[in-house]
This record gives C-alpha cells, structure tokens and sequence, in this order.
C-alpha cells in the first residue's frame, strides 16, 4: 500500500491554503495516509457483479422547475461582500505566484 509523503501533505496544505505546524504535519502525514491506506482496501472488493449507478439511492424529479424570476439587485448582493467596487466583487488574483 502506498501512503503520503510529508512532502505531499505540504503541497495539499499550500493549495488549501492552511498553515500548519511542524508537528500538525507530522500528524496530518499520519493521518491522510492512514485514510489514504484505508480507502486502497476498497481495490480488493470483488465489484463484478455490480453494476455502475450515478446515486447509491433512485432519484425522480431532481431537478426544480426553469422558472424565470427577477434578478438581485447589484447593491444587494454586493452588500455582504468583503470587498467589492460599484459594480463587481473584489477577490485575491489566483493565478500565478
């Protein structure tokens, strides 16, 4: 069974933009490749008398009715916002460095 290098715990913890301790990842190292680890046990089910399915459980009428309404006002719904202009949310840039 393979399991996680502390290396790849520092990449996940960098792109979920988490900052954690030495000893947080030591721990969190332990941890995911013990659940990685549990999850590979999944490989030796024999599935093949099972057939694919998209739920786990039947689902009828999913999907709610496409019905036009009128749109939020742009002053309401910037209002919560963090940051925002007069016309658009402000966000961190995300791509590159």
């Amino acid at each position: 069974m393979s399991s996680l290098t502390r290396e790849d715990v520092e990449k996940v913890s960098l792109l979920a933009r988490l900052r954690l301790s030495e000893d947080e990842l030591t721990k969190m190292t332990e941890q995911m490749s013990q659940i990685v680890n549990y999850v590979e046990l999944l490989n030796e089910v024999n599935t093949d008398d099972v057939e694919p399915m998209a739920h786990a459980v039947e689902q009828y009428n999913v999907f709610a009715e496409d019905v036009p309404h009128q749109s939020l006002p742009r002053e309401a719904a910037l209002a919560n916002a963090p940051k925002s202009d007069s016309e658009c949310f402000r966000v961190p840039a995300v791509l590159g460095d």
